[in-house]
């Protein structure tokens, strides 16, 4: 990571009290994303351990996905795939319903995005219980692709999502 070091990222993210709803702790990071020098080490975190690695795409989850996954996929000379919420792709998809905490979602992946044998890291902005990793995981698989890791800005351990995702490399820049 570059010369800013993981407490100073922590102390750009801004906390928000009962922000969707009463009783939630929501980490925003629009103060991070502001932050030239903050920017610039995530995007460093997320993609230093991945050079070298002969990684082929990296994809991001929407919404917050979006905003690192093409940044560190231009670092470390791979590609970038987006996964969506359902019906915002084009062309042919592959989808998955998956469990929330109090209902399911849905995630969808263009079918022709990974191919077979590729090796893919999946990036996001927080890791909270896993369900939404564990998903578009799933879904790379489907597709015949390799995950070689997760990478995520926040992790929520006391969510314990990673649990979620054994056997595969997690990593999290800053945790909670």
């Amino acid at each position: 990571m570059s010369l800013i070091k993981t407490d100073q990222l922590k102390g750009m993210i801004r906390e928000v009290p009962d922000f969707p709803k009463p009783g939630i702790q929501f980490y925003d990071i629009t103060t991070l994303l502001k932050d030239a020098g903050g920017l610039k080490a995530v995007i460093d975190g997320l993609a230093d351990t991945n050079h070298g690695k002969g990684i082929d795409t990296v994809v991001g989850i929407e919404a917050r996905g979006f905003i690192f996954a093409p940044a560190v996929a231009h670092a470390i000379g791979a590609g970038f795939v987006p996964v969506r919420k359902p019906n915002k792709l084009p062309a042919a998809a592959e989808r998955i319903e998956y469990a929330l905490e109090y209902g399911t979602d849905i995630l969808e992946i263009h079918t022709d995005a990974v191919e077979v044998g590729h090796k893919v890291l999946i990036v996001d902005d927080v890791l909270a219980t896993g369900g939404t990793a564990a998903a578009v995981a799933q879904l790379v698989r489907k597709l015949g692709g390799e995950v070689v890791g997760l990478n995520f800005v926040i992790e929520l351990d006391f969510l314990h999502g990673r649990d979620r995702l054994p056997g595969l490399a997690v990593r999290s820049l800053v945790h909670y």
